[in-house]
């Protein structure tokens, strides 16, 4: 049953019955708030006109309908304009039974909408880091949250394999590799390229410093120094095809993509379907022609293309340069008629950091301007920065927090922390690891995605693997708990069933109540992208239960049906931590 569907029902056959039948007056029905008793809300003030009483009034009148021909509704309160109504135990006992026995909840039907969701987008000149461990997560969480609300949902990566700062890896590789491979130095093929990015930029420094000491602006040195020049003619080759240019770059690429699937897989994210700026630049560049034959770019006298959105409160945005190469906003052009013309998409949403906010409100206005009406249907799902306790990370400087490095200490801590509190004792070896490995990359992954995506937010890795509060590991250990709860059950040949409505305690009420309202948590989150709603409710589901079990008794409770009851609650709690925790892309463990 949809609740809010039925609770609206019932409100508009009473009001109706009372007052006649509705017009343009709109119910205003909303969940009760915590600090008030009942379970709905409903804003009387838009039905005073009908029923030409006071607010308080008209909400007794309407509360003492429903509670006279609406068996559902077990008391109300009025306080001001406002009806809270209180269900009955016996509803949400229904309710109970049907999500026990649902086994799909949660999961919406097929909607039919198309939606391709891009996350990852790295560069091929350095390994990830730990913003892209926000990005991935994000993403990976978003395209799973938006699956469940029915959409069909294409997962999308981007590879920014070609450009300038693609060219100063290599350039540094040919100048100072002297022959280096990921065999030959046993490093991932991704960190190698990486070292040879910091490695550029040391040497290009030196230089500018160099030139600079002899009397040159910095401006004007940072412009003429070799290594720049030299990489810039690199990138000339490399679009003009020069076969050794071309072939260091898928040598030195390859190496990077294998470092990558390590790192993905590690995470525990993955896509359906991988772009390659390589591949869909060139398609920029014919649409760069179509601006300039229908007079919306133009091309100054040093060949470069422009457009000039000053009209529309943007400024003038460079859309190819002189030389003939392609900037960010080329590829991104190319890339987005590409993925609408080949997948019939009803939306594509970028997962992209905010430094490139203004990036995307010129990308949707140029195809707009293009007339590519699909535009409106771009959304750039913008997030904060990943900080650390001691700043900011620069990766020409090689100061980021590498990814495979964060999720190797993730494991390692869960591991030291786990065996501390004794949460392994009665593990194997392997059980022990691979328990430390889910429970670090949960705690990893939660403490990323409870945060709302718009806001920076602050890593503390240590903070993150806290048996106790707002954490993956407090969810993980209680999902392992309630498991534990029905293993010993089962030894005991004791089952799960169902009670009367008698038999439930207001704490299992809620309990249900909490369940019940999975499926709205779901669309929330996917009307917001914003997985930090599911990580709220799974917080405070696992949360309720532990105060529930700490409470009450549930293998020796000594009223059979009760007992079969609890059992069936606690592992109706079990399936919904499971389900809302795989929508953050966190496994959960059996025992622990």
């Amino acid at each position: 049953m949809n609740i809010d569907h039925f609770i609206s029902e019932a409100v508009s056959r009473s009001v109706e019955a009372l007052y006649g039948p509705l017009g343009e007056e709109q119910l205003q029905i909303q969940k009760t708030r915590k600090e008030f008793d009942g379970d709905y809300t409903l804003v009387v003030f838009p039905l005073l006109r009908r029923s030409r009483k006071s607010p308080e009034a008209t909400a007794a009148e309407i509360g003492e309908h429903l509670t006279a021909h609406m068996p559902e509704v077990k008391s109300f309160n009025v306080i001001k304009g406002f009806l809270n109504l209180a269900l009955s135990d016996g509803f949400w006992a229904d309710r109970f039974a049907e999500i026990a026995a649902d086994g799909a909840f949660g999961q919406a039907p097929a909607t039919g909408r198309n939606v391709m969701i891009e996350y990852s987008s790295p560069n091929t000149n350095k390994p990830l880091h730990l913003g892209h461990i926000r990005n991935n997560l994000l993403g990976y969480s978003v395209a799973q949250i938006l699956r469940a609300v029915g959409h069909n949902v294409i997962k999308v990566n981007l590879v920014n394999d070609r450009g300038i700062h693609i060219c100063k890896s290599m350039l540094a590789w040919k100048r100072y590799g002297g022959g280096e491979t990921p065999a030959s130095s046993g490093m991932k093929g991704d960190h190698l390229v990486g070292k040879y990015y910091v490695e550029f930029d040391k040497h290009y420094k030196a230089q500018v410093k160099e030139l600079t000491a002899s009397g040159m602006s910095e401006e004007e040195a940072k412009k003429r120094a070799p290594l720049m020049l030299e990489a810039q003619e690199m990138l000339r080759r490399w679009e003009a095809r020069d076969p050794e240019v071309y072939g260091l770059w898928e040598m030195m690429n390859g190496w990077v993509y294998g470092g990558f699937d390590v790192t993905y897989k590690a995470l525990g994210v993955d896509f359906d379907k991988v772009y390659y700026e390589s591949q869909t630049y060139l398609l920029g560049k014919d649409i760069v022609q179509k601006g300039l034959d229908m007079g919306i770019f133009y091309r100054r006298e040093d060949g470069s293309v422009w457009i000039d959105l000053t009209a529309d409160g943007l400024d003038q945005k460079l859309l190819l340069r002189g030389d003939g190469t392609s900037v960010y906003m080329t590829q991104d052009l190319g890339t987005a008629y590409r993925r609408f013309e080949e997948n019939d998409l009803d939306d594509m949403i970028y997962v992209v950091g905010n430094e490139q906010n203004y990036h995307f409100q010129v990308l949707k206005l140029v195809l707009k301007k293009l007339g590519y009406d699909w535009s409106d249907h771009i959304t750039h799902l913008s997030y904060g920065m990943v900080e650390l306790p001691n700043g900011k990370m620069k990766s020409r400087e090689g100061t980021v927090v590498d990814a495979d490095d964060l999720i190797d200490d993730m494991v390692r801590t869960a591991r030291e922390m786990s065996d501390e509190l004794g949460k392994l004792d009665d593990c194997t070896e392997d059980e022990a690891a691979a328990i430390s490995r889910m429970v670090g990359l949960g705690a990893l992954k939660y403490f990323i995605l409870k945060v709302d995506p718009k806001k920076t937010m602050l890593f503390d890795p240590r903070e993150s693997i806290d048996f106790n509060g707002n954490t993956g590991p407090f969810i993980q250990y209680t999902h392992a708990r309630i498991r534990s709860v029905l293993r010993k059950a089962q030894e005991a040949g004791i089952a799960c069933g169902e009670a009367s409505a008698a038999a439930y305690l207001p704490e299992e009420v809620a309990l249900v109540k909490q369940l019940a309202d999975y499926p709205n948590v779901v669309k929330a989150a996917a009307e917001n992208f914003a997985p930090s709603i599911v990580a709220a409710y799974a917080y405070e589901l696992a949360k309720q239960y532990n105060a529930y079990y700490h409470d009450h008794s549930i293998l020796r409770e000594e009223d059979a049906a009760v007992r079969a009851m609890r059992l069936r609650l606690s592992e109706q709690v079990a399936r919904v931590i499971r389900l809302a925790m795989r929508l953050l892309g966190i496994d959960v463990p059996e025992r622990m």
